[in-house]
């Protein structure tokens, strides 16, 4: 039985793998700080039950929108997995310009 359950978790840490979009609305190199926004949103049914909006106005204001990122991190991947994507979260991420820069 402690065979199975170590085949069922190393199959389960196989299938959990990491994803990343990132949009820069400027284009160039990816943002590689602390994002000024970043949190876990639920998904369920592999992500077509549910639909999540990030508003860069209300986060950002007056300054710059850098960088927006979905990611699906490895715990994101990991849990998705385990519920066979009944519950399946991604993490938002946004970064926004120096203090002062026009949009």
């Amino acid at each position: 039985m402690l065979k199975l359950w170590s085949v069922a978790l190393f199959a389960a840490v196989l299938l959990s793998g990491c994803a990343t979009v990132t949009i820069r609305p400027d284009g160039g190199t990816k943002v590689a700080g602390t994002p000024d926004y970043e949190k876990s949103k639920p998904y369920f049914f592999w992500g077509l039950a549910k639909e999540h909006t990030v508003n860069v106005v209300e986060i950002c204001g007056d300054k710059k929108v850098e960088q927006v990122q979905s990611q699906r991190t490895f715990l994101d991947g990991f849990l998705g997995t385990i519920t066979l994507g009944i519950y399946a979260p991604k993490t938002a991420k946004v970064w926004c310009a120096l203090e002062g820069a026009a949009k």
